[in-house]
Order: C-alpha cells, then sequence, then structure tokens
C-alpha cells in the first residue's frame, strides 16, 4: 500500500506541472468561463505544491541548510510573481498590494507557521529545541529588513503618503537584496552549523534523513518539472487574477485582503513542510524555514517590485498603518523571546498562533 501511494505521489508531481502548463497555453489571454476559472484555480493550487514537492527533492539531495533555501527561494518566486501579475493588471489599486502581501508573509511565517510547528514539537515532546545563535540570526534580519522596508515608509516626509522617495526606495531595495545576500553566506558557508538540526535522543527523529538522497537523473528532472510549475503557477495567477478581486470584493473585504489570499496560498506547502519536519524533532529546519521565507519575501519582492514601479504606473505604497505596526512590534518582541532560550513549550506555540489569528481577523475587519 505504501509503495502504491509513493507511485501515485511520483505521477501526479510530473504529470500536474505539465497538464498545468496545458491549461495556461489554453487559457491565456482570452476571457474565460466560470467552469475554466475554477478548473485553472485548481491546477493553480496544486501546481504550488508539486512545485514545492520537487524543491523537496532537491533539498533532499543538497542537504541542510541548503534545502530550506531552496524551499524559501522557489516559495518566494511565486509570490514575486503573483505580486507583479496582479500589480500590472490592478491599476492604481493595487498600488499596495506588495506591502500587504510582504507584511502578510511575514505575519503568517513568523506567527502562524513557528507556532505550528512550536505546537506539533511541544504536543510530541513536551519542548521544542532549536538552535538560538541562528534563529536569533535570521529573526535579526528579518525585524530589520521588516523595518526597512515596510515602517520607515509611514514616518519619512520627502514623498506624500507612506511611499519611499526614489532615493529611499533605491536604498531599501539595495539594504533589502544585501543583507539577504549576506544572510544566505552565513548560512551556508560561514556559520552552517548554527543552522543544522539540533541533534536530540527522541525515537524517530532523524529517520527520513537516513533515506538516500535521489540520484542526479532525479534531481535534474525535478529541478525542470519545479520550473514548469513555477511558470504554471506565475500564468494562471495572472488569469485568475480578475476572480481573485471580484471574489474579495463580493465578500465585503478589504483590498488588502488580496495579498493576505497570496500569502496564504503560497505559504501552504511550506508550512505542511515546516510541520512534517517538526514532527520528527527537527524543529531548526522549521524555523529556517519560516524565517528564511519572511527573509526573502521582502529581500528579493521589496528590490523586484522596486525595479518594476519604474514602469507601473501609479504609487508604490510600503508603509503600515498603526494597527500593523503595533501587530509587528509585538511580534518581533515575542519572537525574540522565544528564540532567546532555544527551546520553546506549548504557551509559547499558542502565543505565536493567537497573533496570527489576530492578525486575520484584521485584515478582514480593519
Amino acid at each position: 500500500m505504501i509503495l502504491l501511494f509513493r507511485r501515485l505521489a511520483a505521477t501526479w508531481t510530473v504529470t500536474v506541472p505539465i497538464l498545468a502548463v496545458a491549461v495556461l497555453a489554453l487559457a491565456w489571454g482570452r476571457t474565460i468561463p466560470l467552469v475554466v476559472v475554477v478548473i485553472a484555480a485548481l491546477f493553480l493550487a496544486v501546481s504550488v505544491l508539486a512545485a514545492v514537492h520537487h524543491a523537496e527533492v532537491i533539498a533532499h539531495r543538497v542537504g541542510e541548510p541548503f534545502g530550506s533555501l531552496v524551499l524559501a527561494v522557489a516559495v518566494t518566486v511565486i509570490e514575486v510573481a503573483l505580486i507583479i501579475s496582479l500589480t500590472a493588471s490592478g491599476g492604481p489599486a493595487a498600488s499596495s498590494l506588495a506591502r500587504d502581501t510582504v507584511f502578510a508573509a511575514v505575519m503568517l511565517t513568523c506567527n502562524g507557521i513557528v507556532g505550528l510547528s512550536l505546537l506539533v514539537a511541544a504536543l510530541r515532546r513536551r519542548v521544542a529545541v532549536f538552535n538560538a545563535e541562528g534563529t536569533g540570526a535570521a529573526l535579526a534580519t528579518v525585524a530589520t529588513l521588516s523595518t526597512l522596508s515596510l515602517v520607515l515608509p509611514t514616518f519619512t516626509t520627502s514623498s506624500p503618503g507612506p511611499a519611499f522617495a526614489p532615493a529611499q526606495l533605491a536604498f531599501a531595495a539595495l539594504a533589502s537584496i544585501a543583507l539577504y545576500g549576506l544572510f544566505v553566506l552565513t548560512q551556508t558557508v560561514r556559520h552552517r552549523d548554527y543552522f543544522l538540526p539540533v541533534e536530540t535522543d527522541e525515537d524517530g527523529g532523524e529517520a527520513a534523513e537516513h533515506a538516500s538522497p535521489p540520484s542526479t537523473r532525479a534531481t535534474v528532472a525535478s529541478l525542470a518539472l519545479l520550473l514548469s510549475a513555477l511558470v504554471a503557477v506565475v500564468g494562471l495567477a495572472k488569469v485568475e487574477s480578475p476572480a481573485i478581486e471580484t471574489a474579495v470584493s463580493a465578500a465585503g473585504l478589504p483590498q488588502s485582503a488580496v495579498g493576505v489570499v497570496i500569502a496564504l496560498l503560497v505559504l501552504l506547502p511550506e508550512t505542511l513542510a515546516a510541520v512534517r519536519a517538526a514532527r520528527r524533532a527537527r524543529v531548526q529546519v522549521s524555523m529556517n524555514l519560516a524565517f528564511g521565507s519572511a527573509m526573502a519575501s521582502i529581500g528579493l519582492t521589496i528590490p523586484t517590485i522596486a525595479v518594476a514601479s519604474l514602469w507601473m504606473k501609479g504609487p508604490l505604497l510600503l508603509g503600515l498603518g498603526p494597527t500593523h505596526i503595533v501587530l509587528l512590534g509585538i511580534t518581533v518582541v515575542v519572537a525574540t523571546l522565544t528564540v532567546m532560550p532555544g527551546r520553546a513549550h506549548l504557551l509559547q506555540a499558542c502565543v505565536h498562533l493567537t497573533l496570527c489569528a489576530a492578525f486575520l481577523l484584521l485584515a478582514a475587519s480593519p
């Protein structure tokens, strides 16, 4: 039975990206009926899962912490593509989409993914153990990038509204990509041991790591299928963008909810990967995924959207409002207290999940 499930998994992860590209070719540039919209949405969702599956195959080949990096970058490429697609087609109404999506990604990763991972680990082993040095460095980088890109624009005076002046935006973009690049160098070269899972004596903690890594041929195939899945996600997001915005408006939700929908969509597979790692007592991998994804979301999205703003019409609104600044501030404080000891328990998990629930509530009802 297990062999059958593995064969089915291998089959759908190969066929879905190919079929999704075919659906994209048929729907691109056309006004499509509701049935096709639903089909495209299903292929979009499953393509995200397929993309992360193939990223996991590549990750297993290259090992940690490179594996977490591959997953984070793959998810962020999807996110950036969705932001660009929806911003380009949304006009002035989408001027705050990048801010809303990046902030949603930060809140969902630093509270949602971290909270769920700690909850699963604490329920199974009472205490979740991870490396405070590596996780603390990741959190510090996320906090700095969030402040530079999302908080400062609210208080600058060179440009009207919560937006950067051109020189300020250029600095924020360069600082974001530089800090992210430096973090990747630290994570993968200079201090790689800070980001490796903490060894425990719990049964089953390392079982999954004893599986043989995929062959070079399988890794190359997964790389090709990963690229195909990403192309499908980008294109189908463009096809689905009118339906997403219409659904948000019909539900009476604010325009900022579009960014939350995007973040929920692209982070769902990574959330599953983080929870699976926590179940195997590899909480450090979960932390790498959570904070690495938040960091990549800012470090790659802000420079990309800064370049795209050169030809996009309308202002680029990046500054957060008072409510969101308060949520970001308490998230940084709580995450710092969680990370410092290198150990967390059930209460800390529930605190993070409560902050995530508060963010989702305020996104639907500001």
